[in-house]
């Protein structure tokens, strides 16, 4: 499953930034965590690789933090998920996430950051699925 952004939602959301119609947005992340991180290959800093991927997530996570109050973004709130009460196990995510940007421009602004970048691989190693979703402020 994907857990990074194809070539196409990029393009699509590159269209919006700066343009007439961007502004402020919520970016809802819905996560499913694997049970334990799969690097590939050696962690960035010199981590451990034997860790959950809630944890090797929330590496990623503290750069992130970082880049979002950078591009002016907030986290308005951030809960566990508990049950999937309509689907199946295909909807199922571990943690909800809505994450405030002031406009499109701001969020590819974080999305494209090279410090990000860098964190990318505890992301990667972290999340089993993920589905981010625009939505209206």
């Amino acid at each position: 499953m994907p857990v990074n952004p194809s070539d196409e939602q990029l393009a699509e959301v590159s269209a919006l930034a700066g343009s007439a119609a961007d502004g402020p947005l919520v970016m809802l992340n819905l996560n499913r965590y694997r049970e334990r991180a799969a690097y590939e290959g050696e962690p960035p800093g010199g981590a451990s690789p034997d860790v959950s991927g809630h944890e090797a997530y929330g590496r990623y996570g503290a750069t992130a933090l970082k880049v979002l109050q950078r591009v002016g973004g907030e986290i308005l709130w951030a809960r566990n998920a508990t049950l999937t009460f309509v689907g199946d196990d295909s909807d199922r995510c571990d943690e909800v996430i809505a994450v405030r940007y002031p406009s499109a421009k701001a969020f590819l602004a974080l999305a494209l950051d090279p410090e990000l970048e860098a964190a990318l691989p505890h992301r990667d190693a972290g999340l089993e699925r993920a589905a981010i979703i625009r939505c209206d402020p």
